[in-house]
């Protein structure tokens, strides 16, 4: 003998709603793994462009202040975990440093102005996020700032959005 328990309304939209919100997780968790590999994928390869974007940009800067020590600006490619740190002499003395975080998909930027009346160094930092973009094989990584969403499509951009501070002495 065979009984069946006839399930309530209720039951089986409580049901529904639960099968929907476990799609839309499992969803959510293959995007979040997409872009990890993504990262893993092409991080290095994407700060390696942007360190030679702002190596060049620095290059051809100083090139238009040759003899000037005070645009005498480098890059220190140095930094073990793929970062570089760019610095411009006094008087308006600028430090720029961009850590990458390949983990978290992000580079920290900090900045350090050193002040002319005394004052202690004026600090700013910025996070800018490594972002996918589009489906699949397709997608490619962009920066994008964390603070404002402004995107950065390519290296190139990214490097005038970060030297503009550091070459004119002025925090944003």
């Amino acid at each position: 003998m065979s009984t069946s328990v006839a399930v309530a309304d209720w039951i089986k939209k409580i049901a529904d709603d639960e099968r929907r919100r476990d799609a839309v997780r499992a969803q959510e968790d293959e995007a979040v793994a997409r872009k990890a590999d993504l990262v893993r994928r092409n991080g290095r390869r994407l700060i390696d462009e942007i360190r030679a974007a702002v190596t060049r940009d620095v290059d051809a800067f100083r090139s238009e202040f040759a003899g000037d020590g005070t645009r005498d600006v480098v890059v220190d490619a140095t930094p073990p975990d793929g970062g570089f740190v760019v610095r411009k002499p006094a008087p308006a003395a600028v430090s720029l440093a961009v850590t990458p975080n390949f983990e978290t998909a992000a580079m920290a930027c900090h900045y350090c102005f050193t002040r002319l009346d005394g004052l202690p160094p004026r600090d700013e930092r910025i996070d800018v996020m490594l972002s996918g973009d589009g489906p699949g094989d397709a997608a490619t990584l962009q920066m994008r700032h964390h603070g404002t969403g402004q995107l950065f499509a390519t290296a190139d951009l990214l490097s005038e959005f970060l030297l503009v501070p550091v070459l004119t002495g002025r925090p944003r």
